[in-house]
């Protein structure tokens, strides 16, 4: 699978995150990501981390190299 544009690297999650409020849940992620148009790659990623709360983008990509 290709990385950067359409892949599911971190930062393509950071970015179909931009604007979300924390604390946020899985789905919060999940549903945040959807609303700014994420690709299902993306998605199937932020559905593969952790049921926690994330209280920031830090925490996100902790939840995001668990799934790695």
């Amino acid at each position: 699978m290709t990385r950067g544009v359409g892949g599911e690297s971190p930062a393509n999650v950071t970015t179909y995150l931009k604007g979300i409020d924390y604390p946020a849940n899985k789905d919060d992620l999940v549903r945040h990501a959807k609303k700014n148009g994420a690709e299902s790659e993306v998605i199937d990623v932020l559905n593969q981390m952790p049921e926690q709360e994330y209280g920031n983008m830090a925490d996100v990509m902790k939840g995001y190299g668990e799934t790695r």
